[in-house]
C-alpha cells in the first residue's frame, strides 16, 4: 500500500567500470583494476545508501537509474546485490521505472533474465551507429550484429521498455549513413531513442587527436541539417520528440530523466554522482579509493562530498528556464509565475522576440518553446537569454 503523502524521488547509481574507454567519453569510467575493486565499490555504494535510509524515509522513489560506465560489464551477482540493497533501503513505488545502461557486447541471456526477475524493467543499449566503420572510429567494442543479438535477448528476457542511444556528427558519418542508422533502428522498434551530437571534450582521445579526426567530421551546417532531418524522420516513424535529444513512443518517455528537466528531487550514489535533495545540490568525489574509504570507514573522516550548495532563488530561476527549454513542451507562463511570482514575458520578452522572429522559438497559448532549429543551437539561445542582467534587480532587489 502506497503512502500518497510521501514525496517522489529519483535514485541514480553510478558504476564507473567499463571494458574499455571510448574515444569520445568524458564520463568517470575505466576498466577495473581487478575483480576485488568491483566488489569493494558495490559494498561502499550499498553502505552509502544505508546512510540515507532515515533521510529517505519520507520519500517513495518512483525511478531508479543505474548508469556508468557500463553497469553490465561487472558480474551480474554484484548488480543483483546492488539492486536488492536499493529495494531494502528505499520503498519504491509499485510501478517504479528501474533502468540500467548496457553495452551490447557485455550482456548474456541469463544475466538479462536475472536483471528482469530482480525488477529492472527498462534497459538502455548504447548502439551509437548501425554502421560498423563508424563504430570502429568511436572505439566501440560491439558491431551492429552484436546489438541485434543483445536486443533480441533482452526482448526474450522480458524487457518491454528498451532505449537505444545514437550519435550524429561522428567521424566518417554522412547524411545517408545517419538516415541508414535511423531506418535500421526504427525497424528494430525500441520504445525510446536518444540521439546525441558528438561533443569533443577535454580529456578524451578525440580531444587529444583532434587534428587527425577533424577532416572526417561533418561540418557544423551538415550537423544542423542532420539534426533537423533526424527529428522529422523519427516523427514520421511514430517517435515523439519530448526533449532536445530524446524521442519516445506514446507513454514511454524516460521518467527518471524527466526529473532532471522538471527540477524534481533525485539522490545520486557512487563516484561523481550528483544529487538535488532537500533544497541542496551536491556531488561526490570522482576518486574511487577515496569514495570507498570515506563511506566504509567513517572514523577516517575522509570527505567524499566534492560540491555542496544550497540552491538560491536566483539560481533556481535560471536553472528552471534552462531545463524547461530542453523540453519540447517548453516553458508555460502560468507555471513560471506560480513558481517565481513574476512574468516571464516581463523579464525576458524582449530577449526572446528575436528568436521567435528568426524561427528558433514559438509562442502559443501562453507557452514558449524552441523549434527543432532552435533546439540544435539551444546552448547559444539560453546563454543569451540568461545574460539578461536586470532580472536580479527585478526579482530579488540586487
Amino acid at each position: 500500500m502506497l503512502s500518497y503523502d510521501k514525496k517522489r524521488l529519483g535514485i541514480y547509481i553510478h558504476i564507473p567500470f567499463c571494458v574499455s574507454k571510448c574515444a569520445y567519453c568524458d564520463f568517470n569510467s575505466a576498466p577495473p583494476q581487478n575483480p576485488e575493486i568491483v566488489s569493494r565499490y558495490i559494498s561502499a555504494v550499498i553502505a552509502h545508501m544505508e546512510s540515507y535510509r532515515d533521510a529517505g524515509s519520507s520519500y517513495e522513489p518512483d525511478t531508479v537509474f543505474i548508469g556508468g560506465g557500463t553497469p553490465t560489464s561487472i558480474p551480474t551477482e554484484e548488480l543483483a546485490r546492488l539492486i536488492k540493497a536499493v529495494k531494502k533501503n528505499f520503498r519504491l513505488t509499485r510501478n517504479a521505472e528501474f533502468s540500467i545502461e548496457a553495452n551490447p557486447a557485455t550482456v548474456d541471456f541469463e544475466g538479462l533474465k536475472k536483471l528482469a526477475k530482480l525488477g529492472v524493467n527498462r534497459i538502455s543499449f548504447g548502439l551509437q551507429s548501425a554502421n560498423d566503420p563508424e563504430l570502429k572510429a568511436l572505439s566501440r567494442r560491439h558491431t551492429r550484429r552484436d546489438f541485434v543479438r543483445s536486443y533480441q535477448m533482452a526482448r526474450a528476457a522480458g524487457f518491454l521498455n528498451i532505449n537505444t542511444d545514437l550519435m550524429f556528427g561522428i567521424p566518417y558519418q554522412t547524411m545517408d549513413s545517419l538516415l541508414h542508422t535511423l531506418s535500421f533502428i526504427t525497424r528494430v522498434g525500441p520504445e525510446h531513442i536518444s540521439l546525441y551530437d558528438l561533443k569533443i571534450e577535454p580529456g578524451t582521445r578525440f580531444y587529444r587527436e583532434y587534428d587527425k579526426i577533424a577532416p572526417y567530421l561533418p561540418s557544423e551546417d551538415t550537423e544542423a541539417d542532420m539534426y533537423e532531418r533526424a527529428v522529422a524522420f523519427l516523427a514520421r516513424c511514430g517517435y515523439y520528440q519530448y526533449e532536445i535529444s530524446n524521442f519516445a513512443r506514446p507513454g514511454r518517455m524516460c521518467a527518471h530523466n524527466l526529473k532532471y528537466w522538471n527540477c524534481d528531487e533525485y539522490l545520486g550514489f557512487g563516484v561523481s554522482a550528483h544529487s538535488f535533495f532537500n533544497g541542496s545540490r551536491f556531488s561526490f568525489t570522482p576518486d574511487l579509493e577515496r569514495y570507498i574509504a570515506g563511506v566504509t570507514d567513517p572514523a577516517s573522516k575522509i570527505r567524499i562530498t566534492a560540491e555542496n550548495e544550497v540552491v538560491e532563488p536566483r539560481e533556481r530561476l535560471g536553472e528552471y528556464i534552462m531545463l524547461r527549454f530542453r523540453l519540447n513542451a517548453g516553458l508555460e507562463e502560468r507555471e513560471f509565475a506560480r513558481r517565481f511570482g513574476a512574468s516571464f514575458t516581463a523579464l525576458y520578452g524582449q530577449k526572446v522576440r528575436r528568436f521567435i522572429d528568426g524561427g528558433y522559438m514559438t509562442y502559443k497559448n501562453g507557452r514558449y518553446a524552441l523549434t527543432p532549429r532552435g533546439m540544435f543551437v539551444s546552448n547559444y539561445i539560453l546563454s543569451d537569454i540568461l545574460e539578461f542582467e536586470d532580472f536580479g534587480k527585478y526579482m530579488f532587489g540586487n
